[in-house]
């Protein structure tokens, strides 16, 4: 079973809600392209988007409130 730790993921982010759907949603979008070219990857769509945050392809912005 794949686990990476969520420290790794998290880089200094406060919010692992915003980590969960962005993951969320580029999962989406994995699956969405393999479905369009027809893939047939071994590997789950989750798994490719946790490797894609982990990897830092991809990045989560977060709005800075001012308090």
């Amino acid at each position: 079973m794949f686990k990476p730790s969520i420290d790794d993921m998290m880089s200094g982010k406060k919010s692992r809600y915003a980590l969960v759907i962005g993951v969320a949603k580029r999962a989406r979008e994995i699956a969405d392209d393999m479905v369009k070219t027809s893939s047939t990857e071994t590997e789950k769509s989750v798994n490719l988007a946790i490797k894609d945050f982990k990897e830092h392809k991809y990045e989560i912005l977060e709005q800075q409130i001012n308090e």
